[in-house]
């Protein structure tokens, strides 16, 4: 073959259409970590650091899930906005990247700062009281989870029920009961801390359904369609 005789074949690289699946798997793993949270720190958790004791390890268990449930998650914005394709808009476009990156990064920071106070008090547990270091960690974890991600989370939320009810991408039901559980994020997480489960929830329940029309769409009329 001479030099300038080049035969280039490409395949234009497309999303599976599986992805969704990391949507669920965010929305279980997140549910998981949310869960080992609320039933291992107690409620008076400001008062002492004696219950780290017995619970260090569910706590260290739950740190450790976070890097995966956070790759799950970008997954799960890759897959919306491939949904979303030729008609997606820069304006909302940016507040959906927008809100959730930054949910995202808080909830590492959370995950980060009590992975601190674990490794701290593994190796010293009277330094991490002396000086209001412990306080000042538990009201940042709390400060950083329940007042700023779990409120991008809900921007997130609002930010994409809006496209879905521009682009009617999504069944009106749907979008709109999204702008409630947003809702429910804005204004529950300070009465009730169980209300941090409903982000997850919705991203599961969101997950499922785009997985469920891809394999419709994929199975059409008796069709198995490649990727």
């Amino acid at each position: 073959m001479k030099k300038d005789q080049v035969h280039i074949s490409y395949r234009p690289l497309r999303t599976p259409r599986a992805a969704a699946i990391a949507g669920i798997l965010y929305a279980l793993l997140s549910m998981t970590i949310i869960i080992i949270f609320q039933v291992s720190i107690p409620p008076d958790s400001y008062t002492g650091t004696n219950w780290l004791d017995e619970q260090a390890g569910n706590i260290t268990l739950a740190l450790g899930l976070f890097p995966f449930a956070g790759i799950a998650f970008i997954w799960f914005m890759g897959v919306v906005r491939d949904r979303l394709g030729h008609l997606e808009d820069q304006f909302f476009s940016t507040l959906f990247f927008g809100s959730g990156l930054l949910y995202l990064a808080m909830t590492f920071a959370t995950a980060a700062v009590a992975g601190g106070i674990i490794s701290i008090y593994a190796f010293d547990p009277e330094m991490i009281s002396a000086g209001g270091l412990y306080l000042f960690g538990r009201a940042m974890i709390y400060k950083f989870n329940s007042v700023f991600a779990l409120r991008m989370a809900a921007m997130f939320m609002i930010a994409l029920g809006t496209i879905w009810v521009r682009t009617r991408l999504m069944p009106r039901w749907l979008a709109l009961s999204t702008y409630l559980i947003a809702l429910g994020l804005l204004i529950g997480i300070s009465i009730f801390p169980w209300t941090s489960l409903l982000f997850p929830g919705w991203v599961f329940v969101i997950s499922l359904y785009i997985l469920v029309l891809n394999y419709r769409y994929k199975h059409k009329d008796g069709i198995t369609l490649e990727n």
